[in-house]
């Protein structure tokens, strides 16, 4: 075999139908990324990636990491959204009118009225709310999660899960492949082993050809008995909550919701379920025992499911509509701030248009490349007037978005390219003034906890900061 890899025709053949291999996989790599229609920002990633490396090392990253929708799983999802008895068109005006129809023109939910919003702003709150409502429940507890932790909050919640589970509650239990690699094993035998069910979304190993290893669930849900849901930014980690204070606790943001808006909530668990667990979806519908459209409250809400199952990206495209239409004030918490052009050049506008922009992030994160991604944004926002706000008392995890005091969005979803057009997210719009003006409060005390950006902060010569600026800008597309 050496003698035959050595013949002197060989050799002198071997590199150039390499070359042209090369440059018949670069061909099919650009017509596949052409054909997609992607983000601007995006394709030009991938093209420089392709330019400046290898194109057999890019293209097979590409297969696995590049896909952003799957459309066998949007057809099968054509059901997340039903009509609930009783919910009749609700009517707005201005700002909301056009995101509410922004958003379901784009596949979310039409907003639905009867609902009742509890806030939770601290770990502690957000952990006494799930272990409340799961030895409560009484006939289900369906969670999803991106991160599981293998410490002692998430033992606790698996403790607790099989307790449950062993009583005769259905217990259903939604991991995410990556987020949970180390704690989607034996970490939740004891559910399994008491009845409870745990399923993993996208598993990355063994590679399954018709997904993309990129594609990750960072949705986090809880429903019980179909009709209450916690959403937000909690994982079920210490870091995120716990029964009593952590010094190094991140700070968090979510909301308990109960009515219509719930059982919509329910609708993407168990569209999701059906998808990872492989269960049939009407067998699902015909677990539930209690009356779904039946209004608990006042508060009018909007669901909205965004990401590879869905055919349009109703997150990113509501948050579009609610920078463009605001009147007076829009802010922004956030833990990672990487807009893409239309996101960016919008809130510059509104700001030197003398409108309020406000964002606020942390001091700094607990993913350096986003920091250095986020700079140049963040400098050219503030210049254009955007107080640019940075928090200062540890990792700031919250998510939400606030528009005239009237109209906001909680959720799941960062403002950055990632959970806005790659990620499985899950976010809620709020229409109802009590809710959105409690919001405010929440965000006007992280604000009063945050100082302000100076533009002027990065050093113009710093050249190994700005070279790591740009390079980290340049890959935000694919981060």
């Amino acid at each position: 075999m050496r003698d035959f890899m050595e013949h002197p025709i060989l050799n002198g053949l071997l590199p150039h139908l390499l070359t042209v291999a090369g440059f018949l996989l670069a061909i099919f790599f650009v017509a596949r990324l052409m054909s997609e229609k992607r983000q601007p920002s995006n394709t030009v990633a991938w093209l420089l990636a392709i330019f400046f490396i290898n194109p057999f090392v890019v293209v097979p990253l590409y297969l696995i990491f590049g896909g952003r929708k799957l459309k066998g799983l949007i057809a099968h999802k054509q059901r997340l959204c039903p009509v609930l008895p009783g919910n009749r068109p609700i009517v707005y005006t201005g700002a909301a009118s056009s995101t509410a129809h922004t958003a379901s023109a784009a596949g979310a939910c039409p907003p639905v009225g009867g609902n009742t919003v509890r806030l939770l702003t601290t770990g502690e709150e957000a952990y006494a709310a799930l272990e409340d409502h799961i030895r409560e429940a009484r006939h289900s507890i369906q969670i999803m999660t991106f991160i599981l932790g293998r410490d002692n909050v998430g033992r606790r919640i698996v403790q607790l899960l099989a307790q449950r589970a062993r009583e005769g509650i259905k217990v259903r239990l939604m991991l995410d492949a990556v987020g949970c690699l180390f704690s989607s094993g034996s970490f939740v035998d004891p559910l399994r082993a008491a009845g409870g069910e745990v399923v993993r979304f996208l598993p990355v190993l063994p590679l399954q050809p018709r997904f993309s290893a990129n594609l990750r669930n960072h949705r986090k849900i809880a429903i019980f008995d179909h009709q209450t849901a916690i959403i937000g930014g909690h994982n079920l980690a210490r870091e995120y909550m716990g029964p009593t204070p952590f010094k190094k606790r991140w700070h968090d943001f979510g909301a308990v919701i109960s009515g219509p808006a719930a059982a919509l909530l329910n609708e993407v668990f168990l569209a999701d379920w059906s998808f990872a667990g492989k269960a049939d979806l009407d067998a699902l519908h015909g677990e539930i025992q209690a009356d779904l459209g039946a209004p608990l409250g006042s508060s009018e809400l909007q669901v909205v499911a965004s990401g590879p199952d869905v055919d349009g990206d109703p997150i990113y495209e509501s948050l579009i509509s609610m920078i463009q239409e605001a009147e007076r004030s829009i802010w922004i918490v956030t833990p990672y701030f990487i807009p893409d052009e239309v996101l960016f050049r919008s809130l510059m506008v509104k700001a030197r248009a003398g409108h309020d922009v406000t964002i606020i992030v942390p001091v700094r994160s607990n993913h350096r490349v986003a920091d250095y991604a986020r700079r140049y944004y963040t400098r050219e926002l503030a210049k254009a007037g955007v107080r640019v706000r940075l928090f200062h008392h540890g990792m700031l995890h919250s998510k939400a978005v606030i528009v005239d005091d009237r109209l906001a969005l909680m959720g799941s979803a960062n403002f950055d390219l990632r959970s806005l057009l790659v990620n499985f997210e899950i976010g809620v719009l709020v229409y109802s003034e009590p809710d959105v003006l409690a919001m405010k409060t929440w965000a006007t005390d992280l604000y009063n906890q945050s100082h302000a950006l100076k533009p002027d902060r990065v050093k113009k010569f710093n050249l190994l900061g700005n070279v790591a600026e740009d390079l980290c800008r340049l890959l935000a597309p694919l981060l």
